[in-house]
């Protein structure tokens, strides 16, 4: 750490849009405001709080924060975070897209918590970059933005532009940032005052493996699933899956009536239509695209799929789904 008591504090800028979360908000501000509490005395970091309008933005659970200014001009030195959450897409007005441009291209390092990295995204801020977001989201940033590379991972850095999936994850990338503003030893009492004791990496994936999360230990069934999570646009018969995993197809469909209770046909199918759930409630995407995004090459079928599990059309539901992405005033 720096003896430089004299030093400026490093200053954040945080934009807030409608319906941001509350939890990753918080959690990288405490880092901040933690820091400044330090025995030192010293005020390690400033802050304000920023939104289109200047006014209040309310949260996605409702909960309403004040600003300090709408959106104003930045020093190059400042730091900027976009906060954002449920309907993106709805916060990321125009003038919001444009007023990002114009300070990002101060060359001040810029980033996202949750869904913030849509935001950047249709701003032209991160084309071929590495980025994260919330996993929730990634399906459909995925598809929305063929030309950034999502990872899994807790939060993400490539050059002056970094990317958190949001919630408790925004400690951890705040630390990170910490640690190479001042060093190891603040930002292990920074991680001591939160009761954080093993601040996570950049590396850190977001979920917990398939063997916790399904409870199944079977490595060859495990692989199994494995492979059709990763084949769910362009899917794979089940004798090759059962090929690549080096049983017969009888043996697979054991092992998945044995653990799973089900068929691997069924669990598969369950797959790609959750997937599908998610792009047509979370995307502007037509059915036919959603379908195709899917791997079903008939549409009918899909849609009968699509029926038979979830009770009603996928029409009906992309109608009824939340538009998240649809962005406001771009065009």
């Amino acid at each position: 750490m720096t003896d430089d008591h004299d030093a400026l504090p490093r200053s954040y800028a945080f934009l807030l849009l409608p319906g941001f979360s509350t939890l990753g908000f918080v959690c990288a501000l405490d880092c901040l405001s933690l820091a400044n509490r330090h025995p030192s005395g010293r005020r390690f970091y400033a802050w304000r709080l920023l939104s289109e309008s200047g006014e209040a933005v309310a949260a996605y659970n409702g909960v309403q924060i004040g600003v300090d200014a709408g959106l104003v001009d930045l020093d190059r030195r400042e730091t900027l975070i976009v906060c954002a959450g449920e309907n993106a897409g709805a916060g990321s007005s125009r003038a919001v897209l444009d007023w990002l441009r114009r300070q990002t291209r101060k060359g001040m390092d810029f980033g996202a918590l949750s869904s913030g990295t849509y935001t950047l995204a249709l701003a032209g801020l991160i084309g071929g970059r590495r980025v994260t977001t919330h996993w929730e989201y990634k399906t459909a940033l995925t598809e929305l933005l063929p030309d950034v590379i999502m990872q899994d991972t807790l939060f993400a850095v490539d050059g002056r532009v970094f990317t958190c999936a949001g919630g408790a994850a925004s400690m951890d990338m705040m630390l990170h940032r910490m640690q190479a503003d001042y060093g190891d030893d603040l930002a292990a009492w920074v991680a001591d005052q939160m009761v954080y004791s093993v601040p996570r990496p950049d590396t850190h994936v977001q979920r917990r493996s398939l063997q916790p999360r399904t409870d199944v230990r079977n490595p060859k069934l495990l692989m199994a699933m494995q492979l059709m999570e990763a084949h769910l646009e362009d899917p794979l018969r089940p004798d090759e899956i059962a090929g690549l995993v080096q049983l017969s197809n009888r043996q697979l469909e054991r092992l998945f009536a044995r653990y799973l209770k089900t068929s691997p046909r069924r669990y598969y199918m369950q797959l790609r239509l959750e997937k599908a759930r998610n792009l047509l409630r979370q995307t502007g995407l037509s059915v036919t695209e959603v379908s195709v995004a899917c791997g079903f090459r008939s549409l009918s079928h899909f849609s009968k799929s699509y029926r038979a599990t979830f009770g009603l059309s996928p029409a009906a539901q992309s109608q009824d789904g939340k538009e998240f992405w649809q962005p406001s005033g771009t065009a």
